[in-house]
């Protein structure tokens, strides 16, 4: 969600160049401001703000011609208070403290009041500007900055990634992490800290993750590192990795879109998905397992969908999904030996990591992440991890991370199967292939997306692991052409989503050759009795043939157990020409976030 970036530099160097590329790199998060706080040699601050896109800081930088050795900037995803400039981070206190925060402070109101009442202003509507005077509130009843900034983080409830700095040190950056995620960047006579190693990758040779309750000071040539009750920690006995990012993610490659580019790149990134292992201790566990629960959100949420099919008629075993904003609230029943899985692309996932500290208080097997990010903090906080190779996805709406998903599901399911690995492991070798024939029908299916260009809302409609796969491409099309969108298993037609269906409402209707697709071909005709236009996607060997307000899309031949892989990369490809035509920001879709960072 808000994205950070802070660097400090030895005094001849400008880094306002770094903190722009570095929120430039930080765009996928979704954000409707951006803003840069640095301290000038005047001294002072000088905070620049805009509600338009990165692009336009960088020229309001340019027309001042700012400079400076130190500073902050941020991209904001807004949650309280409306996206304006007022809102807008930086945020100031009396022109001597200047912060950025991603995540939510939940009593903010209450602290806000007591500040009130001592006589501090306000100027924004945020919870972030509530910190920032807090701060100052204890700067001014005696305290140095350390202790002012401690002080205040014992007081916030909720979650929060903080840099702050203070006009009378203009050396020093403080960056405080809290249920959000943080990492340091050691750099050249340089330091740096973001939401994101992404932000930093053309400047950072080494990366150092916080964790909860860090506070850290940054410096040109020193970093301290101190635990929440203010006592020293040794930076060195941290996990210290290189910068080996891939220079090559944020370029597009000669696509429009990354959404497309990340589309295309499928075939490969499930090849080298394919090829991941687990460890002896991790195999050892899932022997053990009796049960399976798997806690995911969003895409990652239909991607368990998907594995509880292959997981109770393949493995044999009994396996629950949950979404996990849902499973922190409720009470929970748990069987002997159940292993819990949890799946998120980042690994940063607020509710992710939330449901994960409550299941650490329940006695589960162990818990294992499938994640794209090997130092997420779901993967250092889990017992084990089974990492997705999709590598960095720019795009917000999920595409090549979900089908990785889906592999290392499958992966999972042959070591809980055993008995079937082999089978499942040979089959899986041909997904780059079938992968790769499937996007070959994107002129096709853009042609179809035409009919969908002045939809008000679309039914998506299937039978069995089809089911999860309908919800997806629902989700898809709702994400980044903002038209309604519901997946129906396609027997529950009759109770409701019927009266819905006319001749101007597209049905999408996935329809593998498999055991159900004669009743599913029963619920085809329901739907083109009543006039609605459908779009049947199937296998080559179908009987379904097209006819006027029934159009089909034939599918290259493949295994059964790969039809919710082969049928996800149809509905992205749609959803992208629908936004395609309706000419919208298909990387950049309204009101989202690439990394839902606050539950």
């Amino acid at each position: 969600m808000c994205g950070i970036v802070a660097a400090v530099a030895a005094k001849d160097n400008n880094i306002v160049p770094v903190l722009l590329e570095g929120l430039t790199r930080l765009e996928y998060r979704g954000y409707d401001s951006a803003g840069i706080a640095v301290l000038t040699t005047a001294p002072g601050i000088k905070v620049l703000k805009t509600t338009k896109r990165v692009a336009a800081l960088v020229d309001l930088v340019q027309q001042q011609d700012t400079q400076a050795h130190i500073g902050i900037a941020h991209t904001r995803w807004a949650t309280h208070g409306k996206p304006c400039e007022a809102n807008a981070h930086p945020h100031t206190a009396k022109n001597r403290i200047s912060i950025v925060h991603n995540g939510i402070i939940e009593n903010y109101a209450a602290l806000q009041q007591q500040l009130i009442n001592q006589g501090y202003k306000f100027a924004s509507e945020t919870d972030t500007e509530v910190i920032a005077v807090s701060i100052m509130f204890a700067l001014d009843s005696g305290k140095n900055l350390q202790q002012a900034i401690q002080a205040t983080v014992m007081q916030l409830q909720g979650a929060y990634a903080l840099a702050i700095m203070d006009n009378t040190d203009p050396d020093t950056i403080i960056a405080v992490r809290y249920g959000s995620p943080l990492v340091i960047g050691r750099g050249k006579n340089a330091n740096y800290i973001a939401s994101d190693a992404l932000a930093l990758q053309q400047v950072a040779e080494e990366f150092i993750y916080l964790n909860d309750g860090d506070i850290t000071i940054i410096q040109a040539q020193r970093i301290q590192l101190f635990t929440s009750d203010g006592m020293s920690a040794d930076i060195n006995h941290r996990d210290i990795l290189k910068n080996t990012l891939n220079y090559n993610a944020v370029d597009k490659g000669g696509y429009q879109h990354y959404m497309h580019k990340e589309i295309f790149e499928q075939p490969g990134a499930l090849a080298n998905t394919i090829n991941g292992t687990f460890t002896v201790p991790a195999i050892s566990m899932l022997q053990q397992a009796q049960a399976v629960k798997i806690i995911a959100c969003g895409t990652s949420y239909h991607a368990g969908l998907v594995a509880k099919y292959w997981i109770e008629d393949i493995a044999r075993k009994p396996c629950d999904v949950e979404i996990a904003s849902e499973y922190k609230y409720r009470e929970h029943i748990i069987m002997p030996n159940t292993l819990l899985v949890l799946i998120s692309q980042s690994g940063e996932t607020a509710d992710i990591l939330a449901a994960l500290n409550k299941a650490e208080t329940k006695q589960y097997l162990g818990t294992l992440a499938i994640c794209n990010v090997a130092a997420s903090s779901l993967v250092r906080q889990t017992n084990y991890a089974l990492l997705t190779a999709a590598g960095t996805e720019i795009g917000v709406a999920a595409t090549k991370t979900f089908t990785a998903q889906l592999v290392a599901l499958l992966l999972l399911t042959a070591q809980l199967a055993d008995n079937n690995k082999q089978k499942i492991y040979d089959t899986l070798q041909q997904i780059p292939q079938l992968i790769s024939a499937i996007l070959q029908l994107e002129p096709e299916i853009a042609k179809l997306a035409l009919c969908f260009s002045n939809s008000v809302s679309t039914l998506f409609l299937g039978r069995g692991m089809m089911c999860p796969i309908a919800m997806e491409g629902a989700l898809k099309l709702k994400e980044i052409s903002y038209i309604h969108a519901e997946a129906y298993p396609a027997g529950e037609l009759k109770h409701g989503a019927l009266a819905l269906v006319d001749k101007n409402m597209p049905v999408v209707v996935l329809a593998p050759n498999d055991k159900l697709l004669a009743k599913l071909y029963s619920n085809i005709q329901e739907v083109k009795a009543r006039g609605g236009e459908l779009f049947v996607f199937t296998s080559a060997s179908s009987s379904i043939k097209s006819e006027p307000r029934l159009n089909v899309i034939n599918l290259p031949e493949f295994p059964s157990i790969l039809a919710p892989i082969a049928y996800t990369i149809p509905m992205q490809l749609l959803s992208y020409h629908v936004a395609v035509h309706r000419n919208l920001d298909v990387d950049k879709p309204r009101n989202l976030a690439k990394s839902v960072t606050v539950e």
